[in-house]
């Protein structure tokens, strides 16, 4: 089978190409943004511990906090893979019933995911940085910076939470009716 072939059947054929575009869209851009984050928050932390190394627990902890939105990226990638059969002996069947209409839509939610989590991990991360500071003062204003940054945390969890539903909905059978009669 040649590459045109390969073409045809993942992004005219059926939608899966499209579908692992967008569940690599998602993982990429979150682990991009957690990444950048711990560059915000490290370089404030080792300053910390220049002065203060009794610290290093609670600002280790801190400063690996904004890696939770790469986390949150590689689950919406594996659910992806899941969901369009990418993992399991039904896989062929059901990565084969998937649309093109419905893979390039779970594209465009992965896309999506991963720039709530990119944002939200850098955003995140300037909130940690001032943390850090703050305990590197008072250490016991600790769980202050730990719901402070919490506040940040919320917004990618709800981006997540709605492509998860996106997600469900763009793989079952009510999108798949509406997409085939045109109301989708």
């Amino acid at each position: 089978m040649g590459y045109e072939e390969l073409f045809k059947m993942g992004f005219m054929d059926t939608g899966i190409g499209w579908a692992v575009i967008g569940s690599m869209a998602a993982l990429t851009l979150a682990c991009l943004g957690s990444s950048y984050g711990i560059a915000i928050t490290g370089p404030q932390g080792i300053g910390v511990l220049t002065e203060r190394p009794a610290l290093f627990g609670k600002v280790i902890l801190l400063t690996l906090l904004p890696s939770s939105q790469g986390l949150y990226g590689l689950v919406f990638a594996f659910l992806v893979a899941v969901q369009v059969g990418l993992t399991g002996a039904n896989g062929a069947a059901v990565a084969y019933s998937l649309t093109p209409v419905a893979g390039l839509a779970i594209c465009m939610v992965g896309v999506m995911v991963g720039v709530v989590q990119m944002i939200s991990s850098i955003c995140q991360a300037k909130v940690i940085a001032s943390g850090i500071a703050m305990i590197g003062r008072q250490e016991d204003k600790f769980g202050w910076a730990i719901v402070i940054q919490a506040l940040v945390e919320t917004f990618s969890v709800f981006g997540l939470l709605m492509g998860i539903l996106l997600l469900n909905w763009l793989v079952s059978d009510k999108f798949t009716y509406l997409a085939a009669a045109g109301g989708a």
